[in-house]
């Protein structure tokens, strides 16, 4: 048995990593869809006539079909049932589609306001149709976004589990990160360039066609690893069934995971999107190079995030990672808030603070999951953590928005954009780098009974990854 096991193109570093490099590559075009309208949040103000809380409502239309009609749920269903490559591929697609709509709308093509009611309750003031429909395609963009990421975590964890786990997961959030790098640094000189502010979304979608012809060649791969596999006599999962989520739901450590990733990544992702608009403000930074502060913090993860995979898969000490992660997190945004701390050697100092606890909490999370839940379950169980992080990420844009439209206006300033003299609403940040402190606070708590659930039951989240 053990030859036949050698034989297995999982046993070959090459195989191994050329599968992680494939991944990868798609994370990255995915990656860089999910945040190209950062940078350009005073420019969609300005040329949609939105407000704060229009671009809140667009920025939390990622979640909107996640969270409401559970569409993640059913991806980790369709992922678990049908398998990696064609979830992934249908994954893709759905991102296509969503990327098509959110230009539409975005390259001037809807216009219009009305008021968005509820049974006859008003949710929110006079609204551009523009940013509702936008939110719209970005929303089915976030359904196809996060069926591709538990994919990529699935086939990850299927081709290094008891190897290099932590450390290929590591480097496959890395990689997305340099799009979201990416997504910091290109579109405003491109729309100084084209003078569109929706050429990045175009130029998102023609990564993403690539990114759909590099999975299709992981696909071959990982497909000839099922047919040797087979001949080889090696066990495969046990099929799924819908009643492992319910199994799935009463295992607190799960819970405990779910928990800390949607209070980690609601104060970093949503962090992402205001931050260029905070640093123009509060940083006295020019628009052009204020989106550069913020892409250190991908890039700092870039570097970061293998490392501490690599340590968590030959020390162990997963949730005490976790712990970590989170301590920083609420140091970054606690100075953030402090209005008196404007130098601009501060602001890059905290971005790269806030990096080191964005590499830390993932290197340690998303590999602790494969332990404490069968692998023919991981699919379901990842999808469920990630529905939970949608709701952060649908709810905390919108209260961000709101809270600075409410309570944070300072005034306005005169500014020339293409030629004309618009005003600009100036806004202080504290409340909202307050708001996102809390977030951090709380996750530090679930990560201490995440540590006690763990020495309880023995899932081995302090052991080491790598088995032999």
């Amino acid at each position: 048995m053990t030859e036949k096991i050698s034989s297995s193109l999982r046993e070959s570093k090459t195989a191994r990593w050329t599968v992680l490099v494939l991944v990868s590559f798609t994370m990255m075009c995915m990656y860089y869809l999910t945040d190209a309208m950062a940078p350009l949040q005073q420019m969609l103000q300005s040329n949609l006539e939105w407000s704060a809380t229009d671009y809140g409502l667009f920025t939390s239309g990622y979640g909107w079909f996640n969270v409401f009609l559970l569409m993640l749920v059913f991806s980790g269903m369709i992922l678990d049932k049908l398998g990696t490559r064609f979830t992934g591929i249908l994954a893709i697609i759905v991102m296509l589609v969503g990327a098509g709509i959110k230009y539409w709308a975005i390259s001037g093509h809807i216009t219009g306001s009305f008021e968005i009611t509820l049974f006859g309750w008003k949710l929110l003031g006079l609204t551009p149709k523009s940013a509702v429909v936008a939110g719209l395609g970005f929303g089915i963009f976030g359904v196809g976004c996060e069926m591709f990421g538990i994919s990529a975590n699935k086939a990850v964890v299927r081709w290094f589990k008891g190897k290099e786990m932590a450390l290929a997961i590591g480097l496959n959030t890395s990689t997305g990160r340099i799009g979201t790098a990416l997504a910091m640094f290109t579109p405003l000189p491109l729309y100084n360039l084209t003078k569109n502010v929706s050429a990045p979304v175009l130029l998102s979608i023609l990564l993403l066609l690539l990114g759909l012809l590099v999975f299709v060649f992981f696909t071959v791969i990982d497909k000839k690893l099922d047919k040797e596999e087979t001949e080889a006599g090696i066990a495969q999962d046990e099929e799924f069934k819908f009643s492992d989520v319910a199994e799935i739901g009463r295992n607190r450590a799960f819970w405990y995971i779910a928990i800390l990733c949607v209070l980690f990544y609601s104060a970093v992702f949503p962090f992402i999107k205001f931050a260029t608009n905070l640093i123009v403000q509060k940083f006295s930074v020019s628009d052009t190079f204020a989106g550069y502060i913020p892409a250190l913090l991908p890039f700092s993860a870039l570097l970061l995030t293998p490392v501490f995979g690599g340590i968590s898969d030959k020390k162990g000490k997963a949730a005490s990672i976790m712990i970590l992660g989170s301590v920083l997190l609420v140091f970054v945004h606690l100075l953030f808030s402090i209005p008196s701390l404007n130098s601009f050697s501060i602001a890059i100092g905290l971005v790269l603070l806030l990096g080191i606890a964005f590499s830390l909490v993932p290197s340690a999370m998303w590999p602790s999951v494969a332990k404490i839940i069968p692998h023919s379950k991981l699919g379901t169980a990842y999808a469920m953590i990630f529905w939970v992080q949608n709701i952060g990420l649908m709810l905390v844009p919108l209260l961000i928005g709101f809270v600075l439209d409410k309570y944070c206006i300072i005034g306005t300033v005169a500014k020339v954009i293409d030629g004309k003299e618009l005003q600009l609403t100036q806004y202080n940040y504290t409340i909202p780098m307050l708001i996102f402190a809390c977030f951090g606070l709380l996750a530090i708590g679930f990560a201490f009974l995440l540590k006690s659930e763990d020495k309880k039951m023995g899932y081995g989240l302090e052991k080491p990854n790598i088995t032999h």
